[in-house]
C-alpha cells in the first residue's frame, strides 16, 4: 500500500483467496479491455490477447495458453523440487550450527573449568618454589654468616692472644731485670713464634656472590616446570683450568684452539656462562704482531677458544678472567711452519724389497730390468714397508721431510712409472 502503483489495489491475505479463488474466470488485457487474454508470447515471456498480436507483440512467437501452460508447469515444478530440497538442506545445516553452538558453549566453559583449575595449581605452584627459594635464601644467609662468624671468633682469639704475648713481651723487655729476662726468654721466644706460625685467611671465608637467575630451571613443582634458581658459587680464576690436546703447539694458517673451563671457589664446575673472558696472543719476537682468538661461551662454564696464527714463531698467550690470570697461564705457544705435502707415492718399492731382482714387478705396476739398481724412487728402501717415495716416511698422513721435489727425482719417478 506504499507503493504509488498499488497503493489503491486491494490486498488479501493468501489464506483468505482459497475460498475466492479467480480460477475460471476470465483475464483480460490491461492494454485491450475488451479482449480475453488467451495467448502467450515466448519471446516476451507473457500472456497477450489477440490485438497484442498484430500490436506490440507482431512477429514474435507465440502459442495458446493452453498449449504452453504444462511446459512452464513442469518448469515451475522441477524449481520448486530443487528449492524444497535447498529447504531441507538449509534446515539441517541450521540444525547442526545450533547443534555445534551448544556444543562450542559446552566445550569453552568446560576449557575454562580447566585454565582455572591449571592456573591455581600453577599459582599454588609458583607460590610454593617462591617459599622454597626464600628457605634456601635464608639458609644460605645463615650458613654464610655462621661462617664468617667462626671466622672472626678464631681471629679475635688469636689477635688477644698476640695482644697477651706483645704485652707481656713488652713488660719484660721494660720492667724485667736482665736474669728475668734470659730466664723466661724461651718460654716467651717459643709462645711468640707458634703465635707468628699461625695460618689465617686474610679475606673474608665467604663471599657475598648470591644471585638469583629467573631463566635457570628448577625442575618441577606440584607438576609444574618451574623457573628460577639461586645461584651462590661464584668463579675462580686462580681455579680455571685449561684444556686442549695442542695447547701448547699449532700450525700456520691452520685453525686450532683450547677450552677454557670455569670453576668456583672450592673448584666445583660453574655451570653457567656469561662470565668476563679475556685472551691475548702476542709474538715473543716480533713486535705489533698478535693473533686475534674467538671466544666462544657454551653456556655451561666452559669456552672455547679458536685461532689461526698467521706467523710461525714463539708466541705469549694470556687468559683472563675478570681480569685475572686463570690457572696455567699465562703460557708458551710454538707455532710451526705450514704443513709440507708429499710429492712422492705412497707404496711398497718392490724392487728394494725383494733384494735387487730384475724381474720384480712393483706394488704400482712397473717393471725395473735394472733391479734395485735401477730404482728411481730416489730411496734406500723399507722391504716389505708401504713408504712415501719422496722422504721415505712410513705414515700415510705425515708431514713430508724431505725437500721441494726437483727435476732429476721427477725424472726418475716418471720413468719408473712408465716402465
Amino acid at each position: 500500500r506504499r507503493q504509488k502503483k498499488t497503493a489503491s489495489h486491494a490486498v488479501t491475505e493468501l489464506e483468505n483467496t482459497k475460498d475466492c479463488s479467480q480460477a475460471g474466470k476470465p483475464l483480460f488485457c490491461p492494454s485491450h479491455p475488451t479482449e480475453e487474454l488467451r495467448l502467450f508470447c515466448e519471446q516476451c515471456d507473457q500472456p497477450m490477447c489477440r490485438d497484442c498480436v498484430v500490436d506490440r507483440h507482431r512477429q514474435h512467437p507465440y502459442d495458446f495458453i493452453g498449449n504452453v501452460i504444462h511446459r512452464h508447469g513442469d518448469a515451475l515444478r522441477g524449481l520448486l523440487k530443487s528449492t524444497q530440497q535447498h529447504m531441507g538442506t538449509l534446515e539441517d545445516v541450521l540444525s547442526r550450527i545450533d547443534d555445534m553452538g551448544s556444543a562450542v558453549r559446552s566445550r569453552a566453559e568446560a576449557v575454562a573449568a580447566e585454565i582455572c583449575l591449571f592456573a591455581s595449581g600453577y599459582v599454588k605452584a609458583i607460590e610454593e618454589h617462591r617459599d622454597r627459594l626464600l628457605k634456601q635464601l635464608e639458609d644460605l644467609k645463615v650458613q654464610k654468616e655462621n661462617l664468617l662468624h667462626l671466622q672472626k671468633a678464631q681471629l679475635q682469639q688469636l689477635l688477644l692472644d698476640m695482644r697477651t704475648g706483645m704485652e707481656f713481651t713488652e713488660h719484660l723487655l721494660t720492667s724485667g731485670s736482665d736474669l728475668e729476662i734470659l730466664i723466661t726468654k724461651g718460654v716467651v721466644a717459643s709462645r711468640l713464634a707458634k703465635l707468628n706460625g699461625v695460618a689465617y685467611n686474610t679475606h673474608p671465608s665467604v663471599d657475598d656472590g648470591i644471585h638469583f637467575s629467573p631463566q635457570e630451571t628448577a625442575g618441577q613443582c606440584c607438576g609444574y616446570e618451574v623457573f628460577g634458581a639461586i645461584l651462590n658459587k661464584v668463579v675462580d680464576p686462580a681455579r680455571c683450568t685449561l684444556h686442549g690436546e695442542d695447547l701448547h703447539s699449532a700450525r700456520q694458517n691452520q685453525l686450532t684452539g683450547f677450552t677454557l673451563l670455569c670453576n668456583d671457589t672450592v673448584g666445583e664446575r660453574i655451570g653457567r656462562g656469561g662470565e668476563a673472558v679475556r685472551v691475548t696472543i702476542t709474538h715473543k719476537d716480533k713486535r705489533g704482531c698478535a693473533v686475534k682468538p674467538t671466544v666462544c661461551d657454551n653456556d655451561d662454564g666452559t669456552y672455547h677458544i679458536s685461532y689461526s696464527p698467521e706467523e710461525a714463531g714463539l708466541y705469549a698467550v694470556c687468559v683472563y678472567v675478570k681480569g685475572q690470570h686463570v690457572q696455567g697461564s699465562p703460557f708458551t705457544l710454538m707455532v710451526k711452519n705450514k704443513f709440507r705435502e708429499h710429492h712422492g707415492v705412497f707404496h711398497c718399492c718392490t724392487f728394494c724389497s725383494s733384494g735387487g731382482q730384475k724381474a720384480a714387478r712393483c706394488a704400482c705396476g712397473g717393471t725395473m730390468p735394472g733391479g734395485y739398481q735401477g730404482c728411481g724412487h730416489g730411496h734406500k728402501g723399507h722391504p716389505g714397508c708401504p713408504h712415501w717415495s719422496c722422504c721415505g716416511q712410513v705414515k700415510e698422513s705425515s708431514e713430508c721431510l724431505g725437500g721441494p721435489p726437483s727435476d732429476t727425482s721427477q725424472r726418475r719417478l716418471l720413468r719408473t712409472v712408465v716402465l
